[in-house]
């Protein structure tokens, strides 16, 4: 019988576009989910987004829109960025679901009826954009202890969650227990918030209308943490009747979170939870910020990067490697365009890369792409294999203690002991001697296994790129296998290969951090994803009429090689035909395009696009998720009739 894994983020909060500052977590997590996966447990990975509050309010407001419309599109921005991302959660929850806001009204009942909320009045300070309140002695010079932010005075009627009395139970959790990595932190928390004090925390507000209602006081809305944290076991069907899966998965075997939402994590979270008289999550990672020039990055400090800017320059596993590769737990890891083209080149274009390039083309020049069944093995071949066969181990412990960074690195000691391997065997000497024919397939072969293993076990993530490394090697999906990521010799002894593209191609580095530093320069002044673009300069009517725009209807489609935005279309356009590449094969399938109809600009001057000479354009417009949305015709129109 399967064991159980339950990994959850955060529930972010869309005020605002994502930016590459809220991909660690849920990338950290989806490699843990993947791995976990891998190892054979049953897995819900949760995540999602936090949608109540003064803020979205307030920003609704400005947007002329309701709050639920507002987060409507945020979330499909957050979305796509996941499906970018290759993030493979298992549910996606948001606090405006119903099912949540049912399991938030019981829970705040609960607690109520159990004595542990009370009303009070709430007089102190309060951060809007944190949603926070704090003490005057919690400050640092006067501004909110987590973004250095302007706090306002705030006075209001107020429940209260008697958090004051978990202090001791707190305390031991912190400090006794291994709920918290690092431990480091625990004893931060005690320090700052249990010796001198806990104080009873507010849990609701009347100030603004934008959460779940109180049900036995409905001028009040129940405060953001008490809704956000309950997520977590909402999400499994507690006290609601959308899911059933809580006997199942609760407790939770690790809640990964940043460190500014810790407190909320480390304290509120358990306390609730004890009040309840349910169980305690296991494990509480938390990890730094990703930082540019020393700051958090957000978007306020006009400091974010586009991770679909990014994605798009070098692919979403070489991010996805890059931050986890950089972020250590506990501590900050600082975005610089240097470190980024300098890892992309170091590790994955001259080390793992490279050797899947020269192995799968020596195989190829030396024995026309299937190695031979002779065999010569030399003690040099023990330390590799010793090596190779000792990996899994110890990533499994690196992944037991949320150590990804340094799993990473172990996988990598056995890409650059495999590179060094080929210096020290020189296959492009022992190709040149027949009698040496039996030694030289069993180097290729070793190297071969090594590049399975390792592939196998970067797969959890960079879960992109690894099947294509599969592809060359002549690997089948049992070779890559949790089973097989600790044995050699799984590969065929004859093992064909397949040469591909270049896994990871080299960067130019002085041009790319040219080219990203204008990227980072343009993102200082932050605009709204959805403006609309100026009308153009009036022309005159025979101008206009110089523009043959005409119906034409897809006969064929084809993606073009080398390229991720563009299809190759063929078109029926009423005469001889035509062939058009268009950017819209993110929003597209090729096969879902034939025997649509499509207005296109019929006269434009051909231009030649990836070798392809492009005969027109089809009429498209980006929408405000940067999707490309394609005008269609109507199907009674035949191909060939003129707009106008």
């Amino acid at each position: 019988m399967k064991k159980n894994y339950y990994i959850t983020t955060p529930i972010y909060y869309p005020s605002g576009n994502p930016h590459i500052g809220h991909c660690y977590t849920t990338v950290a997590c989806d490699s843990i989910a993947r791995y976990r996966r891998k190892q054979g447990y049953n897995v819900m990975f949760l995540t999602g987004t936090d949608e109540h509050g003064l803020k979205i309010e307030q920003k609704a407001k400005e947007a002329g829109i309701t709050p639920k419309e507002y987060v409507d599109k945020v979330v499909l921005k957050f979305k796509k960025l996941w499906s970018y991302m290759n993030i493979d959660y298992d549910r996606y929850i948001r606090t405006t679901d119903e099912y949540h806001i049912k399991t938030v009204q019981s829970i705040f009942k609960k607690l109520y009826d159990k004595g542990y909320i009370y009303k009070g009045t709430y007089e102190g300070k309060y951060c809007t954009p944190c949603e926070s309140f704090w003490t005057p002695s919690q400050l640092v010079n006067g501004m909110c202890p987590d973004c250095g932010r302007p706090v306002i005075d705030a006075k209001e009627e107020a429940y209260f969650f008697k958090l004051s009395q978990f202090s001791d139970r707190l305390e031991d959790l912190l400090l006794n227990t291994d709920y918290l990595q690092p431990k480091n932190r625990g004893i931060e928390l005690v320090n700052n918030f249990i010796k001198p004090g806990l104080e009873d925390l507010c849990v609701s507000r009347t100030t603004f209308k934008w959460g779940v209602p109180v049900t036995f006081d409905e001028k009040h809305v129940v405060y953001v943490w008490i809704d956000a944290l309950s997520n977590y076991i909402s999400a499994l069907g507690y006290d609601n009747d959308q899911y059933n899966d809580y006997e199942t998965f609760w407790p939770a075997d690790l809640h990964m979170v940043a460190k500014d939402i810790m407190r909320f994590h480390a304290l509120i979270w358990p306390a609730m939870l004890m009040a309840l008289e349910l169980p305690l999550p296991k494990h509480l990672a938390v990890h730094g910020w990703i930082t540019f020039n020393g700051q958090k990055m957000s978007k306020s400090k006009g400091n974010v990067v586009d991770p679909f800017v990014l994605g798009e320059r070098y692919g979403c596993d070489t991010i996805r490697y890059h931050i986890l590769r950089e972020m250590a737990i506990g501590a900050d890891s600082s975005f610089s365009n240097e470190v980024l083209i300098n890892r992309i080149n170091s590790d994955l274009a001259n080390g793992f890369g490279n050797l899947v390039s020269r192995t799968v083309a020596m195989v190829d020049k030396y024995f026309g792409g299937q190695l031979s069944t002779e065999r010569e093995y030399d003690a040099l071949d023990d330390e590799l294999i010793s090596l190779a066969t000792s990996i899994r181990g110890a990533v499994d412990t690196y992944i037991d203690n949320t150590q990804i960074n340094l799993a990473l690195a172990e996988i990598f000691k056995l890409v650059d002991r495999s590179n060094k391997y080929i210096d020290e065997t020189e296959p492009w000497v022992l190709g040149k001697n027949p009698e040496k024919k039996a030694r030289l397939a069993t180097v290729l072969y070793n190297l071969l296994e090594c590049i399975r293993i390792s592939s196998a076990l970067l797969s959890s993530f960079m879960p992109s790129t690894m099947p294509k490394v599969w592809e060359q090697i002549g690997a089948e999906e049992e070779h890559v296998s949790y089973d097989n990521m600790n044995k050699f010799n799984v590969l065929p002894v004859d093992v064909k290969v397949k040469r591909g593209d270049i896994i990871f191609p080299r960067i130019d580095i002085d041009k790319e951090i040219e080219a990203l530093n204008a990227i980072i320069k343009n993102n200082e002044t932050v605009k709204e994803e959805n403006n609309i673009e100026p009308i153009e300069k009036n022309i005159s009517f025979d101008d206009f009429m110089k523009v043959d725009m005409r119906v034409g209807e897809i006969v064929e489609c084809e993606k073009v090689k080398k390229s991720d935005k563009l299809l190759h279309l063929k078109i029926n356009d009423g005469f001889s035909g035509r062939q058009i590449v268009s950017g819209i094969a993110k929003s597209y399938k090729p096969e879902d395009l034939i025997g649509k109809k499509v207005f296109f600009v019929a006269n434009l001057e051909p231009r030649k696009i990836c070798g392809i000479e492009s005969q027109g354009m089809i009429v498209a417009a980006e929408n405000e998720n940067k999707e490309v949305v394609i005008s269609f015709a109507d199907s009674n129109l035949k191909p060939g009739t003129r707009l106008g």
